[in-house]
């Protein structure tokens, strides 16, 4: 299992549309410029009103769509943070407030703002076909959270519309532990402007979102002066970096991926077993017994025992065993999602295999693209802009970026940050939940997700350290994006309404 890499960042976001004159709010003074400077204008936000049915209940709520400013220690701008809020009316000091972002890293809100959470979302079809041309229809979405939380959609700095500001150049926020320290500070300036300090608060995101929380997390509650929290959402969860690393030498990923391969052989047929749920139990109990074994012995294993792991082995995965032989019992994702369906003249997607794309040829090793990413993208794209520069009334020259290319990106994490070599964020996770006892973590995963592995977020959240009481696991026969799917978002949506219900 390999992070969404950075070239092909990933993570989601839902929208909102009502009636409502939008209301463009400006800041009473603007900054001052430094003379070396170019002039840096005052944040630009719409505020408008609006109402709809979610989770069964009528709630009018503010949308404010605009820019917050992160200042340096002079008062500086250094950034613009663009951001998305859905705050019930009348207003409660005390209710619920949700803070999402995708992943990537790179990847604007839109995907979980558009597809899962938001007030509106885009149709799309929901069986794994591709969205085709526009117009995409934008939907009433009864599924939204609002009913139980206000929520706040974040584009990190070269997402969405934020952007770095004057002369600050946004590789200063490009980094496990530098986007951290900006998504902390924007949370804490949203609760200094909105009365929120004593709300019970929610952290999340999907994707490289999830590893973005727990960094998140770390700045938030690993301070003195700390924004405690009531519950972390991860959805399609990677944290161990270091042991989905999809690299020569590196065997344990292979016992990670297998359950993913599992199910995707037996959805499209290559593969037998009683459902998807009972054969991923088959698949993680012989991954870590005698698979792993196997490939731990490396070269010392024995002919009769290869033979045993390769018969097996083919069984899960579809896969002939003759190709498993030349693969040395060691498939990567790439070259699955090329094999798998080979002698169809398809292949399978990463985000979700259930999708499946037809490449220039037949004969290559990997695949041309991902068909459950260009499947859905433009649906999205159209879908957070008409929607922002609609009913929420925000106007600006910029593009809204769903998946920028913010790199180089700094993955180190270490004191000194330059003795990492195994990266791992989920111990952020497992101190926060040591030092604050009322902090729970909801797991959402797809079943059908290469970019994200089920079993690799369950082997992360189950090592030393995490107590294992607090942490809730949903699982949805659809794949990292499980929202598309029309029964999987209703589905999510009513895990994590139950969730943030049961704090």
């Amino acid at each position: 299992m390999r992070v969404i890499p950075p070239s092909l960042s990933f993570v989601l976001a839902a929208a909102l549309m009502s009636s409502a004159a939008p209301a463009q709010r400006q800041a009473e003074a603007k900054p001052a410029a430094r003379e070396d400077a170019p002039s840096i204008p005052p944040p630009n936000v719409s505020v408008t009103r609006h109402s709809g049915s979610f989770g069964g209940q009528r709630v009018s709520y503010t949308a404010t769509a605009g820019e917050t400013y992160l200042k340096a220690a002079d008062g500086t701008p250094r950034a613009a943070i663009f951001s998305t809020s859905y705050v019930k009316e009348p207003r409660d000091p005390n209710r619920p407030v949700t803070f999402l972002f995708n992943g990537g890293p790179g990847s604007g809100s839109v995907w979980l703002h558009m597809g899962a959470f938001g007030p509106k979302r885009v149709a799309i079809p929901s069986d794994a076909r591709d969205d085709s041309g526009p117009p995409y229809p934008l939907l009433d979405n009864p599924e939204s959270l609002l009913d139980v939380t206000d929520i706040v959609f974040i584009d990190p700095v070269g997402t969405g519309f934020s952007h770095a500001l004057g002369k600050t150049e946004p590789k200063e926020f490009w980094g496990v532990t530098k986007d951290a320290e900006s998504v902390a500070q924007f949370i804490r300036l949203w609760l200094n402007e909105n009365g929120r300090w004593n709300s019970p608060k929610y952290l999340g995101g999907e994707s490289y979102g999830t590893t973005r929380t727990a960094a998140v997390v770390n700045q938030l509650e690993g301070q003195y002066n700390d924004v405690s929290l009531n519950g972390l959402i991860l959805i399609s969860t990677v944290l161990d970096l270091g042991a989905g690393a999809d690299t020569p030498g590196n065997e344990i990923t292979h016992a990670l991926n297998l359950p993913s391969m599992a199910v995707t052989a037996l959805y499209h047929g290559k593969a037998q077993g009683s459902s998807p749920e009972a054969f991923a139990e088959e698949a993680r109990r012989w991954a870590t017994g005698p698979y792993i074994a196997a490939l731990l012995k490396g070269q010392r294993l024995g002919a009769e025992e290869r033979a045993q792991v390769r018969r097996e082995l083919a069984r899960f995965t579809g896969l002939s065993e003759q190709y498993l032989d030349q693969a040395d019992l060691r498939v990567t994702p790439a070259r699955f999602y090329k094999e798998l369906l080979r002698d169809r003249g398809l292949t399978v997607g990463r985000l979700d295999s259930r999708y499946t794309g037809r490449d220039y040829d037949n004969a290559g090793e990997t695949p041309d693209n991902d068909p459950s990413f260009y499947g859905i993208d433009a649906g999205y794209t159209a879908a957070i802009n008409a929607h922002v520069r609609g009913p929420l009334g925000y106007r600006s020259d910029r593009s809204y970026v769903t998946i920028g290319n913010v790199g180089p990106w700094d993955w180190r994490i270490g004191p000194g940050r330059d003795d990492d070599v195994y990266l791992n964020v989920t111990p952020y996770i497992g101190k926060a939940m040591r030092e604050n006892s009322g902090l729970r973590v909801f797991v959402g995963q797809g079943y059908y997700d290469f970019a994200t592995p089920f079993f690799a977020a369950e082997y992360a959240l189950t090592r030393t350290g995490i107590p294992q009481e607090r942490v809730q696991y949903r699982y949805y026969g659809s794949g990292h994006m499980m929202y598309v799917r029309d029964d999987d978002r209703v589905a999510l949506s009513r895990d994590v309404r139950a969730f943030i219900r049961g704090r």
